[in-house]
């Protein structure tokens, strides 16, 4: 595979990042495997985490293909960096081909990023996460890492604005042990371990973590260590939420789609009757007959058999070619 965008995007980023004095701590990168592939499991509290998450494996020497809603790849600027990086799309209402698509990956000895949480955790804990990945790692038969990282959230996340030119942020990455599930295992009770683990490690970030928030900066501090972000109970209310209002926004789309799209269809519907009824003739077989007729004058008296003969010949003609109903019907029409 070639690897055409990724190093020069690494390379820029690690460069702003030491513009920016970005202070990181990154610990257990030895459990990261130099060969061969692995689901690398993260917690999801930014909108750069791929990019940090991505960081705990250079120094293996190895890069993370991420799986990431298929929204970003639409984006003009980061879509063509994505597919560049051969990241994979997530359709959330078709995944099977994305799990396909990382299923590859790993069997070609690729490891893949996953953001088990599926969105932004606004409480700055782990919520609760799917099944997938673990799944993933037995299929891949790969070892499922979990990694917790934290300090980005101070740059850039979900209802904050951006603050991505910052100085001197310390942003924490801490990998755990490698698990290794297996078919027969309780998937379930397997992805529970999983959450214990990334739990375990970023409460381990965040109480170790070298600073402290400023006053009427609280809301980057989980409320568990006195900070003001919403509580995990509060969260969930807010992505309900805000999950409702993109649903009732899109409905809403779909019907503005449609009243649009009936409203072209009457207007087409309208311009092809009119252009119908101008095309729409006379009666112009009537008038025809008719003069024919008076060219023609009155009729010359004749014998009475040769008549007979004569006026049915005359009434055979009109039922033999159909031309004047006929024809004028397909005008019409």
């Amino acid at each position: 595979m070639s690897e055409i965008v990724y190093p020069p995007v690494n390379k820029t980023a690690l460069a702003l990042f030491k513009a920016l004095n970005v202070k990181f701590r990154l610990e257990g990168t030895d459990r990261i495997p130099s060969t061969g592939g692995a689901v690398l499991v993260s917690n999801h509290v930014s909108y750069l985490d791929f990019i940090f998450a991505g960081l705990a494996t250079h120094p293996a020497k190895r890069l993370v293909r991420f799986m990431a809603k298929k929204e970003i790849f639409d984006n003009r600027i980061a879509g063509p960096l994505m597919r560049g990086m051969h990241h994979i799309p997530v359709d959330r209402e078709a995944g099977a081909a994305s799990y396909k698509a990382a299923l590859t990956a790993l069997k070609g000895g690729e490891i893949i990023g996953v953001f088990a949480e599926a969105t932004i955790s606004r409480s700055f804990t782990v919520k609760d996460i799917k099944s997938g990945a673990v799944r993933m790692a037995v299929a891949g038969k790969v070892p499922l890492i979990p990694i917790a990282i934290w300090g980005p959230q101070r740059m850039w996340t979900k209802g904050h604005k951006k603050r991505l030119f910052q100085r001197n942020v310390p942003v924490t990455i801490l990998i755990g042990e490698p698990m290794y599930p297996k078919r027969g295992d309780d998937y379930d009770k397997v992805t529970e371990e999983l959450h214990h683990r990334m739990s375990e490690l970023l409460e381990q970030a965040q109480r170790e973590y070298p600073e402290e928030p400023k006053p009427g900066e609280t809301w980057w501090q989980p409320a568990y260590l006195g900070g003001s972000a919403p509580t995990p109970e509060e969260a969930e209310a807010l992505d309900l939420k805000e999950a409702a209002d993109r649903k009732a926004a899109h409905q809403a789309r779909e019907v503005r789609e449609a009243e649009a799209k009936a409203a072209v269809e009457a207007k087409a519907a309208a311009a092809a009757r009119k252009a119908a009824d101008l095309r729409k003739p006379g009666d112009t077989v009537t008038s025809v007959d008719t003069t024919e007729a008076a060219v023609a004058g009155p009729a010359q008296p004749q014998p009475q058999a040769e008549s007979t003969g004569k006026a049915a010949d005359e009434g055979a003609a009109p039922a033999a070619d159909g031309a004047g109903p006929s024809d004028e019907t397909k005008q019409t029409g």
